[in-house]
C-alpha cells in the first residue's frame, strides 16, 4: 500500500524500514494523516508474517517537531459544534475517543508482538519523541545539536499519548517529573544517561544499528509489560514516592501557583498512573488530557504562544512588495550594556558588527562585555572556545564614525535623552550609504519626533530590545509617522536574523510594552502607599502569573532611570501626567536614601555580594509608607485582579489609541516582553476570555475603589455592549507567503 506520508521497504532479512516524509514540509509533524497512516502501517506489519521487525525513522533532518497544534485547535471547535447540537456529555465523549485515539496507536506498536527499533535521526520532541518511547528500542544518531524532549507544557498541554507514563516507567521520579514539568528538551548524550535511548551510533550508522537489534533477537515487549516489572523510584506508597510526591506538590505550588491546569494534571497523572497498569494508566493520562484540552488556559496558550508566535516570526507584519533584505554588517552606536548586548547577539548570528562609542576605551568595554557573556557560555557547555574565537573577531570597537561607510543598517543605543540622541544621528549620517537604514533602540520617547533631526524620516524606525538582551526574545519595531515599507522589511528581517521575535507597534509615548509593564510598576507603588505590606505585594503579583514582584522589577529596572522618566514625562506631557505621591517616594529613594536598586546592591530590596545569600526586602521600607495595613484585612484575590486588570486595560487602551492594530502582537509581546501570565494567553487575550462585558464590570468595581486608571476605554464599552473579542474585531490578517 502507498501512503502520502510514509514510505515502508521490507529488506531480505524482512526487516521494515518505515520513513516518515512529510512532503512539502520542512519537519515532520503529528497530523491527522500521519496518525491514520501510522495506525494502517503497525496494523499492516503486525498482519504480515513476513515481516520480522521494524525500524522507523526520518527522510528529513529532524525526526519530529511534535503535533500540529492547528489540528488541536480544529478538535476543540469540532467539541463546541457537537457541545452546541449535542450536549456536554456527547461532546466529551467525542473529544476523549478522538484525543485518545494517537496513544492507543502507539499502544498496539507496543503491544504488536513485534520490534519495533526507533532510529533517531535528530530532534524528536512532543509526540514524535512519544513515538519513540513506545518503541522497544530506541537508538540516536551522534549529533551535538540533536534534542529529545516534551515541552508540551509550555503552551499549555502536557504529553497525552503516553508520555506522562512511559518517562517515570523508565527514568528516577525527580528526573522525569523535571522532564516533564519544566518542558527542557535534552541532549541524546543526557537522554542515554537517563535511560530514555539505549544507544548512540554516528549518523551514517544509524539505519544498521536498528536493524542489527533486530536481527540480533530484539525482545517486542516494552519493560512495564514484562511479569515483576519493578519502577526505578519504587512504589508510589513506598518510603522513596512518599519523600517525592508531597515535595513535587509543595515545588509544583510553588513554581505555579496553580495557575497552569496541565502542570497539574502532570502531576496527578504521574502519581494516579503510577498505581495502575499501564493500560489503565494510559486512560487515566487521556482522561486529564481530555479536560486540559478543553480549558481556556490551553486555548489561550496554544493560540499565543506557539500559532500566533510562529505567525509573527514567519513575518505575518512585513511589507508583501519589499524583497528580501539579508543583514551582513551592523554598526551600533553606544557600547553601553544595551548597545553591547546588541552587539553581541547579532555577531552570534554571524553578522559583522561595528561597535562605536566615544572613545576607544568605551568601545573596548563594549567588546569585553560580549567576551564575557561567550565565555560564561563556554563554561556551562552551551559554547566552545572556537565559538567565541569566531565571534569576537566578528565585532569591531572603535570610536571613529566613518566606520559606518559600509554598514547596511546602524542601531543607535544611547543615553535616553533626546539632545545626546539628535547629536548622535548628526555625527552618523555624514557616514552612512544612502540606502542605509538607521534605528533608534529608545524605549519610552517617541519615534516621529527622534526623526526629525534625520534627514531621511522615511529610512528612520524605532528597534526596542527588552534586557537583558542576551536573554529576552522579544523586540518592538516602532514605525514612526513617517517610516517607509523598506525600513520596516529591514527591520524584520534583521530581528529574524538574529533568532528574535518582533512585534510591530505605532509610535506612542513608551509604545506598547512599556506602558502595560509600567502600570505593572504604578500598581505596586499604589498598594505599597496605600499601606499593603510589602511581601504580600510581590507574593500577590507572583501568584497573579507574572514572574517578578513589581518591587523586584523596579530594582531591576532601576530607581534611579524611573525617576529619570517620571521627570521626563512630567517636563514633556506637564504635571498631571505622573502621580506625584510616586514622585515623592522615587525621589525619597533615589536621592535622600540613595537606593538606586540592584545596581548599587540597595532599592526596594538589599542585595548581598555574589554568592552570599539571596536578596531581602529592606527593612526601612514600612518607615516609607504613610500607613500599614492589616494583611488579614486585605481582599487577596482582588490584589490579584488589579496586577492583571491594570496591565490589559493599557493594552486596550493601546488598541484604541492605533498603537496596537494586531491582537497577536500584544498577547505575544505581553507574555516575551514582561512576562504578563502566560496562562491568560496575554492581555488581550485575558480580555477576551474572561469576555468583554465581564471585564468592563470588574473595571468599574476598580474604578470606584481605586480610581481612573481602572477606567475601560470607550472601545471596550463598545465591545461588551456587542458581546465582540478582540480576535473578532481585529481578525488578524494572514501571515506573509
Amino acid at each position: 500500500m502507498a501512503y502520502k506520508n510514509f514510505k515502508v521497504e521490507t529488506d531480505a532479512d524482512g526487516i521494515a524500514l518505515v520513513t516518515w516524509d512529510i512532503p512539502g514540509r520542512s519537519m515532520n509533524v503529528l497530523d491527522e494523516t500521519s496518525t491514520s497512516e501510522l495506525d494502517a502501517i503497525v496494523k499492516a506489519t503486525t498482519a504480515d508474517a513476513a515481516v520480522k521487525g521494524i525500524v522507523i525513522t526520518s527522510a528529513k533532518e529532524a525526526f519530529c517537531a511534535g503535533a500540529d497544534l492547528s489540528m488541536l485547535e480544529g478538535m476543540n471547535q469540532a467539541y463546541a459544534k457537537v457541545f452546541r447540537e449535542q450536549g456536554e456529555t456527547a461532546a466529551n465523549q467525542m473529544l476523549f475517543e478522538q484525543s485518545r485515539r494517537f496513544s492507543q496507536v502507539l499502544r498496539s506498536i507496543e503491544t504488536s508482538g513485534k520490534p519495533w527499533a526507533a532510529a533517531i535521526n535528530g530532534l524528536a520532541l512532543g509526540g514524535g519523541f512519544e513515538i519513540t518511547l513506545c518503541c522497544h528500542y530506541r537508538v540516536a544518531a551522534e549529533n551535538p545539536k540533536t534534542r529529545l524532549g516534551l515541552p508540551e507544557v509550555k503552551v499549555g498541554l502536557f504529553p497525552g499519548a503516553g508520555g506522562t507514563q512511559r518517562v517515570p516507567r523508565l527514568v528516577p521520579p525527580q528526573d522525569a517529573m523535571t522532564i516533564l514539568l519544566k518542558g527542557d528538551p535534552v541532549t541524546v548524550e543526557k537522554a542515554k544517561a537517563l535511560n530514555l535511548i539505549h544507544a548512540i551510533v554516528p549518523a551514517a550508522d544509524l539505519i544498521k544499528a536498528a536493524k542489527d537489534w533486530i536481527k540480533g533477537g530484539g525482545k517486542a515487549v516494552a519493560p512495564w509489560d514484562e511479569k515483576g516489572f519493578k519502577l526505578p523510584g519504587g512504589p508510589v506508597f513506598s518510603k522513596a514516592g512518599m519523600m517525592m510526591f508531597p515535595a513535587g506538590n509543595a515545588i509544583y505550588r510553588r513554581e505555579t501557583y496553580d495557575n497552569y491546569p496541565a502542570a497539574r494534571a502532570i502531576m496527578s497523572c504521574v502519581y494516579e498512573g503510577l498505581q495502575l497498569p499501564i493500560d489503565a494508566a494510559l486512560r487515566v493520562e487521556s482522561r486529564y488530557f481530555t479536560s486540559v484540552l478543553r480549558s481556556k488556559e490551553a486555548a489561550a496558550m496554544i493560540r499565543s504562544l506557539f500559532l500566533s508566535m510562529q505567525e509573527l516570526n514567519k513575518g505575518a507584519r512585513r511589507p508583501k512588495d519589499v524583497p528580501a533584505t539579508k543583514v551582513k554588517k551592523i554598526a551600533v552606536i553606544g557600547a553601553g550594556f544595551m548597545g553591547a548586548s546588541v552587539g553581541y547577539v547579532s555577531a552570534r548570528a554571524g553578522l559583522d558588527v561595528v561597535l562605536i562609542d566615544r572613545d576607544q576605551e568605551s568601545a573596548d568595554k563594549g567588546k569585553a562585555h560580549a567576551q564575557k557573556v561567550i565565555e560564561e557560555q563556554i563554561k556551562k557547555g552551551r559554547a566552545k572556545p572556537n565559538d567565541a574565537e569566531a565571534l569576537l573577531a566578528r565585532i569591531t570597537p572603535t570610536a571613529d564614525y566613518s566606520t559606518l561607510k559600509d554598514v547596511d543598517l546602524v542601531i543607535e543605543a544611547v543615553f535616553e535623552d533626546r539632545k545626546v540622541k539628535a547629536e548622535t544621528f548628526a555625527k552618523a549620517q555624514e557616514y552612512l550609504k544612502p540606502d542605509v537604514i538607521f534605528a533608534s533602540n529608545t524605549s519610552t520617547l517617541p519615534i516621529t519626533s527622534l526623526a526629525e533631526a534625520f534627514k531621511d524620516q522615511g529610512k528612520f524606525v524605532g528597534i526596542h530590545f527588552f534586557s537583558p538582551v542576551e536573554k529576552m526574545m522579544l523586540v518592538e519595531i516602532i514605525l514612526g509617522k513617517n517610516t517607509g515599507d523598506v525600513a520596516l522589511a529591514t527591520a524584520l528581517d534583521y530581528v529574524r536574523q538574529i533568532g528574535k521575535t518582533p512585534i510591530v507597534v505605532n509610535d506612542s509615548r513608551g509604545f506598547f510594552a512599556n506602558r502595560c509593564v509600567g502600570r505593572y510598576v504604578a500598581e505596586g507603588n499604589e498598594m505599597f502607599l496605600e499601606g499593603v505590606p510589602p511581601a504580600m505585594i510581590e507574593n500577590c503579583a507572583k501568584m497573579a502569573g507574572m514572574p517578578v514582584g513589581p518591587l523586584s522589577l523596579s530594582d531591576e529596572v532601576a530607581l534611579d532611570l524611573g525617576l529619570k522618566i517620571m521627570k521626563a514625562t512630567e517636563a514633556d506631557l506637564g504635571p498631571n501626567a505622573i502621580n506625584p505621591d510616586q514622585k515623592k517616594l522615587m525621589v525619597e529613594m533615589v536621592e535622600k536614601q540613595g537606593r538606586l536598586g540592584r545596581k548599587n546592591s540597595k532599592g526596594f530590596y538589599d542585595y548581598p555580594e555574589k554568592g552570599k545569600g539571596q536578596k531581602s526586602l529592606w527593612p526601612g521600607l514600612s518607615a516609607l509608607q504613610p500607613k500599614q495595613l492589616d494583611p488579614d484585612t486585605l481582599d487577596v484575590e482582588e490584589l490579584k485582579q488589579r496586577f492583571l486588570v491594570v496591565q490589559a486595560v493599557e493594552a486596550a487602551r493601546t488598541v484604541e489609541d492605533h498603537v496596537i492594530t494586531d491582537p497577536r502582537e500584544a498577547d505575544v509581546g505581553s507574555i516575551l516582553g514582561f512576562g504578563f501570565a502566560p496562562f491568560t494567553g496575554g492581555t488581550l487575550s485575558y480580555i477576551d476570555f474572561m469576555g468583554a462585558k465581564k471585564f468592563v464590570e470588574l473595571c468599574h468595581k476598580l474604578e470606584a475603589k481605586y480610581g481612573s486608571r481602572f477606567t475601560p476605554p470607550k472601545l471596550l464599552e463598545e465591545m461588551a455592549a456587542k458581546g465582540e473579542t478582540f480576535y473578532g474585531r481585529f481578525a488578524p490578517k494572514k501571515a506573509a507567503a
